[in-house]
């Protein structure tokens, strides 16, 4: 790479060793079909393989290669437990190749997050690169920063995080308002009203809706004239919210009550806990009335980003996933990501039976119960999927009443049911989980040793690693065992898996399916539905209930044909369809923010770094798209120079030191530092950011002397850029001062002289001088840049210049984080509204596109202004005024 070649070059031998290093490591030497994915991984694709096909060990191929550039790659997961897991596991194969891997979990520290960074190779949950982007975002020092600029990503079970996870946004919240007791009050009056007389639902859209009966009821009860009176707007508000909550928000379906009281969101996709997150506007707090627990305070935004936008910085970006075909069009349209199928290594076996529909829910549960009773006798495994952890609850109960045994996950231990799913293909066993609990872990016919040991290994509280011969022999005896329950399960038909009930996304259905029949394993897959289920009973349940009717077929008697099936992928269609609608909404409304996001961060990220690099602008004032060359000043670079070299020279392994005997300063030369070796890098690198706001990568240099050459020129050019930053803004506080109080298309008699003297004393601190003696426009703005620019240097002058610019970088960081915050709110505010104007035949995008720019416009107008008007009457308090001032108020 050093030499010129790019990573396309190096891609044949980078797999080759990549593949011998899995061989010698850990003993897995990557299949074909696994090389392909690699390269597909690396052009930047989705691999789509099926469940068991190795897709963390395809990871490696396209980790490794793309470690060799050093900017650092990631693996994104969809928990903490995998992350862990898989950094451990195929860490064994990067250490074996010279690479340094990391784990990026919740709970880490600033220093644990910044170290596993620094890694060439970086393994976490989704939310935790996405939480650590924004809290970099909001830091004071860039030395602080954890995370490097993001370079290439790989997303596992890509589906799961690029879009079912895309319809919330992250979001760091604040303390905000304290929580409104009309919550309480709006609860308890609920009951008094009555479903399609006083309120309607929709399922299909999740949406209640108070009918005009059920305004007027509401309006007697709460004791308010007109609901839709401005003054009430809050009261409507919370009354919408809580009557959501009530009808479409169920207790351990959307939510549970944790022991001490807490609302905790369940993901509807995986069954997991969420927890840390809030539904935001009101809703959280309308369940927690309903659940009559503690009313929490309502959050403040902030910091916020959808995960499509902070997936779209990485330079590339992969993913991988058993399933992604089904949404191979909104990966392009949003990520610009292809979806590729790898070949299975063996053929596929797995028999997947036509859906078997009853009509009530009681008679669907009686013959589930039934079939896996029938298999466990017969000694063939079957996993029994579920929608959620009610249904995982009531069936387990049902077996544990007629003493059948069997597991439970109840997706809450992720690391527990990796254990349980990896024994879930023993023969006899019963595993009963939502669909999407212990995803990572692959199931195998017979038992999985290695897994098998653990879990008897940490049943006995004893540790593996502690251990190791003892824990080798458990796994080579039970490798024996293991081997002839597989051979016994093969004969029965393999691994069942039993569906009682369809997701409304055909993927995670086909995620279910694919726990059978991994490495030309046989299995078999059925699904039984009723048309009580939520997806048949909202989308499909009319049109096959119809067909059984006309039939005379009894309520215990199954229906199970093509047909259904396909009524049933009809409703999933359109289920996804809305479903793509809402993410799409976001994304367009997010787009906005997004934009405005990027110039925020990136005006606090070049604050921070030190540097300021405008656009040069032609003869008209336009952007030409080039960056304006700013050169240092030699008064800088005369008063930076002989510092660098006294500071380096502290810093060697044999100080120089920067006083003679007479304790007067001394210039170092770059003679006096060559060869030398510096200690304690982050100390210096401390140092040089503490005195000019620059940050230095001490670390990457072997000789002192290069370190000087190169932070002499950068300090200079950093502080010259800084200063020249302050003098546009100044600039453009003139400009607008000017056009506001000197309009062009007015005489200069008509010209509001008074607006303008007292702007200019508000912002720089002082009276300005003769401005009524220029009558030209242009000529006026630069008589008062003069005079600004004059009081900007006697400001130099009194507290010096590294100071004053380390105050203005310090004002400018203070003012446009309240600002964002508090635009974030407004734009909250203008977004819960703008929906309205499209009864009036205007778009509501547009109109939020349009006057979310004017609010972000004059945002940042606001900042420049308060920013300077800071910095002229920032005073330098010198000690014994300070003591003075102390002994006065003493």
């Amino acid at each position: 790479l050093d030499n010129g070649a790019t990573l396309d070059d190096l891609l044949i031998e980078a797999f080759a060793v990549c593949r011998e290093a899995g061989k010698r490591s850990l003993r897995m030497r990557h299949f074909d079909v696994q090389l392909m994915g690699g390269m597909v991984l690396h052009k930047g694709s989705i691999a789509e393989m099926k469940t068991g096909e190795g897709k963390t060990l395809v990871a490696t191929l396209a980790l490794y290669l793309n470690a060799l550039e050093g900017k650092g790659v990631h693996l994104v997961t969809v928990n903490d437990y995998l992350a862990r897991r898989d950094a451990e596991w195929m860490g064994k194969l990067y250490n074996f190749l010279g690479m340094s891997v990391g784990t990026v979990v919740a709970q880490q520290d600033d220093a644990e997050k910044k170290r596993a960074y620094q890694c060439d190779i970086t393994y976490g949950q989704n939310n935790e690169f996405g939480f650590d982007y924004l809290r970099d975002n909001m830091k004071f020092s860039a030395l602080d920063y954890a995370q490097r600029p993001l370079n290439f990503a790989i997303v596992d079970e890509v589906d799961s995080i690029l879009i079912d996870e895309a319809r919330t946004p992250l979001i760091i919240s604040g303390q905000g308002e304290k929580s409104s007791d009309k919550y309480r009050v709006i609860n308890d009056a609920l009951p008094k009203l009555r479903l399609d007389e006083h309120y309607v639902v929709d399922e299909k859209n999740h949406s209640a809706t108070l009918t005009d009966d059920g305004v007027e009821q509401a309006q007697r009860l709460l004791g308010i004239s007109n609901l839709y009176d401005p003054v009430h707007l809050e009261t409507l508000h919370i009354l919408n919210q809580c009557l959501r909550a009530h009808t479409l928000y169920k207790r351990d379906v959307n939510y549970m009550v944790s022991p001490d009281g807490k609302v905790l969101i369940i993901d509807e996709f995986t069954g997991r806990v969420l927890p840390g997150r809030r539904w935001s506007d009101g809703l959280h707090q309308a369940v927690e009335a309903k659940e009559n627990v503690n009313i929490q305070e309502e959050n403040r935004t902030l910091a916020t980003i959808t995960f499509q936008n902070l997936f779209r910085i990485y330079n590339k970006l992969a993913g991988m996933t058993g399933t992604a075909d089904t949404e191979a069009a909104e990966f392009h349209s949003t990520y610009k990501l292809d979806v590729i199928a790898i070949p299975t290594n063996k053929v596929l076996v797995r028999s997947d039976h036509e859906d078997i529909v009853y009509k009530t829910e009681r008679e669907k549960f009686t013959a589930v119960i039934q079939e896996i009773t029938e298999f466990h006798e017969r000694g063939q495994p079957v996993l029994v999927g579920t929608t959620s952890v009610e249904k995982s609850a009531a069936i387990a109960r049902i077996l544990k009443k007629r003493q059948v045994p069997h597991h439970v996950l109840n997706a809450k231990h992720h690391e527990r049911e990796a254990y349980v799913v990896a024994q879930a293909g023993r023969r006899g066993a019963i595993t009963v989980s939502t669909n999407m609990a212990g995803r990572g872990t692959d199931i195998i016919l017979g038992g999985n040793p290695e897994m098998i040991a653990k879990l008897q290994f940490l049943e006995a509280g004893r540790l593996p690693e502690a251990e190791p011969e003892e824990f080798t022999k458990l796994v080579e005896k039970l490798e024996v065992e293991c081997k002839e329950e597989h051979d016994e399960v093969v004969e029965l038909g393999g691994l069942h898996i039993l569906g009682t009930e369809r997701h409304e996304s055909r993927r995670i259905d086909n995620q279910l399916r694919g726990r059978a029949g991994r490495q030309g394993d046989p299995g078999s897959t059925r699904f039984y539905l009723s048309l009580e289920d939520d997806l048949m009973r909202i989308f499909a349940g009319d049109r096959v209930k119809e067909l059984m009717d006309r039939m005379g077929m009894p309520d215990d008697e199954p229906i199970e044909h093509p047909w259904v099936t396909k009524s049933i992928e009809n409703a999933q269609t359109k289920v996804e369809t809305r479903n793509f609608d809402i993410r799409k909404n976001l994304l367009e409304y997010d787009d906005v923010m997004n934009a405005q996001r990027k110039t925020v961060y990136g005006i606090r990220q070049s604050l921070l770094a030190g540097r300021y690099q405008p656009e040069q602008l032609d003869e008209l004032g336009k952007p030409t798209g080039k960056s304006r060359a700013i050169e240092p000043m030699d008064s800088i670079t005369e008063v930076v120079v002989p510092v660098v070299g006294q500071l380096i020279g502290l810093y060697l392994e044999q100080p120089v030191q920067p006083h003679d005997a007479d304790g007067k300063p001394r210039d170092i030369t770059r003679e006096q530092l060559a060869g030398g070796k510096v200690v304690e890098h982050a100390q210096l690198r401390h140092e040089i950011y503490h005195l000019w706001g620059i940050a230095v990568a001490v670390a990457d240099y072997e000789d002192a002397a290069e370190l000087y050459d190169d932070v002499k020129a950068l300090i200079p050019q950093g502080l010259t850029e800084q200063r020249e930053r302050a003098l546009d803004l100044i600039d453009r506080i003139i400009s607008a001062m000017v056009e506001e109080s000197c309009p062009a298309n007015r005489p200069p008699e008509d010209w509001d002289w008074q607006g303008l003297r007292e702007g200019f004393e508000d912002h720089f601190g002082r009276k300005p001088e003769a401005l009524e003696d220029f009558g030209d426009q242009e000529m006026l703005a630069k008589e008062i840049f003069r005079q600004a620019e004059e009081t900007f240097a006697a400001k130099e002058q009194d507290l010096g210049q590294e100071l004053l610019l380390r105050v203005f970088r310090h004002v400018y960081l203070e003012e446009i984080d309240k600002a964002w915050v508090e635009h974030l709110t407004n734009m909250d505010h203008l977004r819960d509204g703008i929906g309205l104007r499209g009864y009036g035949h205007r778009d509501p995008k547009q109109e939020y596109k349009r006057e979310g720019y004017d609010m972000f416009v004059n945002m940042m107008a606001a900042v420049s202004a308060n920013v300077v008007s800071k910095l002229f009457r920032v005073q330098v308090q010198r000690q014994e005024q300070a003591a003075q001032m102390e002994a006065e108020y003493a």
